[in-house]
């Protein structure tokens, strides 16, 4: 089992030298692609499905499963909503995307967290954005 990035934390803290945490075998070089695919594999769904629920362009998608590319934070938002993510994985999802994770006190991000709390479809939550004068994962505002 994974542990919690504050217990990592902790553990880190406590040590003497970062070579002692590091012999502690805590750290994980984890690739996008690897956990991606983890989640497939626990979702027992394709890619397919993937593209279809998230409106990515299939070959965006594929070349993130292949660790071609990394998206961006919005495309990685609407992945994780095509792997029907919970908040802890779409948070996993952007820190291995290595863009900023969903954070509450942001307006925008807090409609995200709301929506994928709920179980919404990525379509969904693009409806609470445009209700909400935000702009959509699909990129339109409602604005212009």
């Amino acid at each position: 089992m994974e542990r919690l990035t504050e217990d990592l934390l902790a553990r880190l803290l406590a040590s003497d030298s970062p070579q002692d945490y590091f012999d502690q075998d805590e750290t994980i070089d984890r690739q996008l692609s690897e956990y991606l695919v983890e989640l497939l594999a626990d979702r027992n769904i394709r890619r397919a499905d993937v593209v279809r629920a998230s409106g990515l362009n299939p070959t965006v998608v594929y070349d993130i499963f292949a660790g071609k590319s990394k998206p961006g934070r919005n495309n990685a938002i609407m992945l994780a909503f095509g792997l029907h993510a919970s908040l802890r994985e779409t948070q996993r999802i952007l820190r291995l995307a290595g863009v900023s994770e969903l954070w509450p006190k942001v307006r925008r991000d807090a409609i995200i967290i709301w929506c994928i709390n709920q179980g919404m479809s990525r379509e969904a939550c693009d409806d609470e954005l445009w209700n909400f004068e935000e702009k959509t994962l699909l990129g339109t505002s409602p604005l212009s």
